[in-house]
């Protein structure tokens, strides 16, 4: 119980960060044009909601992984990943993906956020898988799921769900689709 309490303490502060970062107080209504000149690096690497915040530990490994290129994660993170599945799982075989921790822990360590650009875009719906994200998408549901669930997804019912089910309003029809804050 405690396990799956610090991952919705992590998702819950992930989620804090993000929209503290995208506020600000510049108020000159992008009348000032952006400066891309000078080097740029990858600071963060966020391509599915809290893999990077429960397989990563924080500090200096956390650092690395954030500025480490997508092509290079899989093979340098994959080992680091699996530990970890296998310390928040010890009974993990296969999940409802049929993927065993080599494989599955292939797929999250390379933290990139997939898109299908014809069909359903969805994290996971039983039968289409990342490929892509919709706004209703319960991906810490899945996340759970998919690491606590076991072959069938019914293993561990008390760690395959974080009871939040939608969002508190609905979305919006029109860009940018979110609701109103309250």
């Amino acid at each position: 119980m405690k396990t799956i309490n610090k991952i919705k303490i992590m998702s819950v502060a992930l989620l804090s960060a993000v929209g503290m970062v995208s506020c600000n107080d510049n108020d000159n209504n992008g009348s000032a044009a952006p400066d891309f000149s000078g080097t740029y690096v990858q600071q963060d690497q966020m391509g599915r909601p809290a893999i990077n915040t429960v397989f990563v530990a924080s500090g200096m490994p956390k650092d690395e992984f954030n500025g480490t290129i997508p092509s290079e994660m899989g093979a340098k993170y994959q080992s680091v990943f699996k530990a970890r599945l296998l310390a928040l799982n010890s009974a993990y075989t296969t999940n409802a993906l049929t993927l065993n921790a080599d494989a599955f822990t292939g797929v999250l360590a390379t933290d990139v956020l997939s898109v299908k650009t014809s069909g359903k875009t969805t994290f996971f719906d039983g039968t289409n898988v990342l490929t892509g994200r919709a706004l209703g998408d319960d991906v810490i549901d899945t996340e759970l799921l998919l690491i606590f669930g076991g072959p069938s997804g019914t293993s561990n019912p008390g760690l395959t769900k974080d009871n939040v089910n939608k969002n508190d309003k609905d979305f919006t029809v029109s860009f940018p689709y979110l609701a109103t804050a309250w």
